[in-house]
């Protein structure tokens, strides 16, 4: 199920009242789906834009259309408008679009992957930066390469200490410690420079 707010209907209802007759309602999808690179899209559509397949959802005074192969990664979705001075911000946030949390028989290199991936690089995305798996040695030990601006930054101890390992340990018990794998001397734009 997805749900959408009062204040995210209306919205939507005023950006349909301003593309005149021919919208019909508003159609959800996954762009990516089960990936890491998973987003949601949203576009107007018309009747001639609709597969038959699609999930309706009748909300106040439109219908929101939720693409067929795109449900499953969109369920328990909660769609936002928030107004401001400036405007507003509209959140959508969908758990299950980036596909779902390996099984806890999983390989210890799956549950770690889906966790950068799922957690720790949306985070980092917000200063350019990203960590990939290097390695899991036979003690649990992580190893991860920085990237972007965490590649040379001078806050990467404090990401990865407070930050990367606290969360990993908490979160996949066999994990014992994280380490950085990283040459940050090769840093070319690093979000804070090095001191």
């Amino acid at each position: 199920m997805i749900n959408i707010t009062e204040s995210a209907q209306a919205y939507f209802q005023r950006l349909l009242q301003t593309q005149g007759g021919d919208a019909v309602g508003i159609r959800l999808s996954a762009v990516n789906p089960g990936t890491p690179r998973a987003d949601a899209r949203l576009e107007f559509c018309d009747d001639g834009d609709l597969l038959g397949d699609e999930w309706s959802i009748e909300c106040a005074g439109f219908t929101l259309y939720v693409d067929a192969p795109s449900a499953p990664f969109l369920d328990s979705a909660d769609i936002d408008f928030v107004a401001s001075a400036t405007g507003g911000q509209l959140t959508i946030k969908a758990p299950r679009i980036k596909g779902d949390q390996p099984a806890g028989d999983a390989s210890l290199v799956e549950r770690v992957q889906w966790l950068i991936d799922s957690e720790i690089n949306p985070q980092l995305a917000s200063h350019k930066g990203r960590v990939a798996l290097d390695s899991i040695d036979a003690d649990g030990v992580v190893y991860l390469r920085f990237g972007g601006g965490c590649h040379g930054c001078g806050m990467v101890d404090v990401t990865l200490k407070q930050g990367i390992e606290k969360s990993m340990k908490a979160k996949i018990p066999e994990v014992t410690a994280v380490r950085d794998a990283t040459d940050h001397s090769t840093g070319s734009a690093p979000y804070i420079a090095r001191g």
